[in-house]
């Protein structure tokens, strides 16, 4: 194994998610046709109550990590918010709204907002900066997806729930334990445009009278549009997304020196179907992904891949020694991977 740049690892995580939401019983009040949703495989999501914040309930993870790991925020030397839904504000760093919120006005902070790949891409970021700012040692990386309901039907911006939550990890430098080894992706900028919010950016500040998010086109209709509704081009670009999914995992393993048959574990978003698909074209059985955290928390974005990682590790599934592969495809579009060291 090739030894990475830099060597730090994850010490401990916390969690915040919001109500618990019966699927089959909510479906019907965000599309027309819920048997659809039912097939995708999930049975509960987590959704915020009114006036909770994405920097609430990063706050509130984020205090669970440190009490866990019996650490005070005054304990932190850079604090990462990985954000992957709209932010609260515009021209608003919530990053350092955040800090403030966990009662610091001086720790050094970082916002990430590449979707749903921040919460895997930002460990290969943080990576960087431990390597060229030999003071930094501890790190409270927080990644968080609160859906504006506003903006986007959280049950058609792609086949997945999209769900409120966030997770926090600490990151140490040196710790033997969840250490990172290597982070990679592939982007086709082409399809940059496919999942995007249409209103509320610099372009189209306001939505038309009436418009509500119902309206808004579902994520598959751009996918068919941009391919004609030409089958065969489908086709081809789903057996695309496919293979790319399984090169970014090859490169990372490159990239730290093992080989994809060493990796035990694979974590992908919180999608089941594609779980399901991917798991073995990896050779890593379904009991060993985070097919039952998909179904249980819902898509949360940048806070899918952690949130699996730190629930596996709890329960015993990701022991010392394994090789965790934490992989998923977000706008861009990104494919990315970070493989982790139990």
């Amino acid at each position: 194994m090739t030894r990475p740049p830099v060597e730090f690892g994850i010490t401990g995580f916390g969690y915040a998610f919001g109500q618990d939401q019966d699927v089959e019983e909510a479906a019907p009040s965000y599309v027309p046709d819920p048997e659809r949703i039912l097939r995708w495989g999930y049975h509960t999501f987590h959704r915020a109550p009114g006036g909770v914040t994405a920097v609430d309930l990063a706050a509130d993870a984020a205090r669970d990590a440190l009490e866990r790991g019996g650490l005070a925020v005054g304990d932190v030397d850079l604090l990462v918010l990985a954000h992957s839904e709209l932010p609260d504000y515009p021209h608003w760093d919530s990053s350092t709204a955040l800090a403030r919120a966990l009662g610091s006005d001086h720790v050094e902070t970082l916002l990430l907002n590449e979707g749903c790949a921040s919460g895997v891409t930002g460990l290969g970021i943080v990576a960087g900066l431990l390597a060229i700012r030999p003071e930094l040692s501890t790190v409270l990386f927080v990644a968080v997806n609160r859906v504006s309901e506003f903006h986007r039907n959280r049950m058609t911006v792609n086949n997945a729930v999209h769900s409120d939550g966030a997770v926090a990890a600490v990151l140490r430098r040196g710790h033997e334990r969840n250490r990172w080894l290597a982070t990679e992706q592939i982007i086709d900028a082409d399809l940059t445009d496919w999942f995007r919010t249409d209103y509320g950016g610099a372009v189209a500040p306001v939505p038309p009278e009436g418009w509500t998010a119902k309206d808004a086109p579902a994520g598959h209709e751009r996918v068919q549009a941009h391919f004609a509704k030409d089958p065969s081009r489908l086709r081809a670009f789903a057996q695309a997304a496919v293979d790319r999914s399984v090169e970014v995992v090859d490169a990372a393993c490159r990239r730290a020196g093992v080989t994809r048959d060493e990796v035990t574990h694979y974590v992908y978003i919180n999608d089941p179907d594609g779980i399901t698909d991917l798991a073995p074209l990896l050779d890593v059985p379904l009991e060993r992904t985070n097919l039952d955290a998909a179904r249980a928390h819902g898509h949360m974005g940048a806070a899918d891949q952690l949130t699996a990682l730190g629930e596996l590790t709890a329960k015993g599934s990701v022991r010392p020694g394994d090789l965790v592969a934490l992989g998923g495809i977000s706008i861009g579009m990104r494919w990315y991977c970070s493989l982790v060291r139990a």
